[in-house]
């Protein structure tokens, strides 16, 4: 009788990771373009403001219409969308801000950026740490020719939830740039005829 030797071949142990290993990298990688998503996403919605914009023509000189934008305390008497204001309007000053519109009364705290007198008051207010939903708002006085003014009072909105507010603030906010724009004309003419 003969026997014959087999032999049994012997695989050599694969390098795959352990199940875990494998989960976590995929998960890791998940994260990763999760994280490239949302900075491109952050990075692209500070980097385009979406911008509200109302102008007006008043027979007024730039001071007269300084005065009345800078006068805090009496925003109550005249201002339909700023219904409450207090602070010193001069740069890097916090301002305490009452804004009303169809949705209710909103208390801000914005930082005066630029207080030029006769030309331009602006402030930016966020909600937040910043980054998330930041207002710039700022009021343009350019003399016209005839005694006249045009003012423009605009916001630059930047942030990641912006894009989900655009249509309310363009329903909201933007008819209270308007309203308080005709109310600054009327309040200069009520001085101006006083």
């Amino acid at each position: 009788m003969t026997t014959t030797a087999t032999e049994t071949a012997v695989r050599p142990p694969r390098n795959r990771p352990p199940r875990n290993r494998l989960r976590r990298r995929r998960l890791l990688a998940a994260l990763g373009v999760f994280l490239v998503l949302l900075t491109t996403y952050t990075i692209w919605t500070n980097a385009r403001p979406y911008t509200l914009k109302a102008s007006i023509e008043i027979e007024a000189t730039p001071e007269e219409v300084w005065q009345v934008l800078t006068d805090l305390p009496a925003y109550h008497e005249w201002n339909p969308f700023v219904i409450s204001a207090k602070g010193t309007v001069k740069k890097d000053a916090t301002l305490r801000l009452v804004m009303h519109d169809d949705t209710g009364n909103t208390t801000f705290t914005p930082t005066v950026l630029a207080a030029e007198p006769g030309r331009e008051l602006r402030w930016i207010g966020r909600i937040g740490p910043g980054w998330i939903f930041d207002g710039e708002h700022r009021f343009r006085i350019d003399p016209l020719e005839g005694g006249r003014v045009r003012v423009t009072q605009s916001e630059d909105f930047t942030g990641v939830a912006v894009p989900f507010y655009q249509g309310t603030l363009h329903d909201n906010t933007l008819p209270q740039f308007k309203a308080m724009n005709q109310a600054l004309a009327d309040r200069i003419a009520a001085l101006r005829s006083s």
